[in-house]
């Protein structure tokens, strides 16, 4: 799906930059054609500045969704998600990110928990990245109790990991 998006972006990079931010960034695009997120709008001055671009270049893309049957749904439900990674070290939490070979492999998700799960430690949060917007994606797991080494071995045994960080 991603490439379909970016696909009707194709001769506009700067858009496809403007696209790229929304996507992760989890903005939505309301109906008055603004990037908002829940209900707080955020400047399209703003979001040209991040990425680099000018202003207009941002109404444009919001008007090109707005205008399209496909994308509107999409990025007028699109919702962001609190992570827990910056405030680890503020609340006394563990993050373990895990780098696998192929992202697209099933059950890397289930496999990890499940062994987390195996040594009695409990999960605060756990995210991804979309193997379609990054090109190494990781897989992250917060949780109260920090890794111990027996775990960081189990779930480095399992053969789609390729590397574990932990912070």
């Amino acid at each position: 799906m991603f490439e379909e998006i970016m696909e009707k972006f194709s001769d506009s990079p700067s858009q496809q930059e403007v696209i790229r931010l929304l996507l992760e960034r989890g903005f939505s695009v309301n109906d008055d054609g603004r990037v908002v997120s829940g209900g707080i709008e955020i400047p399209n001055t703003g979001i040209a500045r991040e990425i680099g671009v000018d202003r207009r270049v941002v109404d444009s893309t919001t008007d090109a969704i707005l205008a399209d049957d496909q994308l509107r749904p999409i990025f007028q439900n699109i919702s962001a998600v609190p992570s827990l990674m910056d405030l680890a070290p503020v609340l006394d939490l563990a993050v373990c990110t895990v780098t696998v070979r192929d992202a697209e492999e099933s059950g890397i998700v289930a496999r990890v928990t499940t062994a987390i799960a195996g040594h009695d430690v409990s999960i605060r949060q756990v995210m991804t990245e979309d193997p379609e917007f990054t090109d190494e994606p990781k897989l992250y797991v917060i949780t109260d109790d920090p890794i111990s080494g027996e775990l960081i071995n189990d779930i480095r045994a399992l053969p789609f990991v390729e590397r574990i960080e932990l912070a």
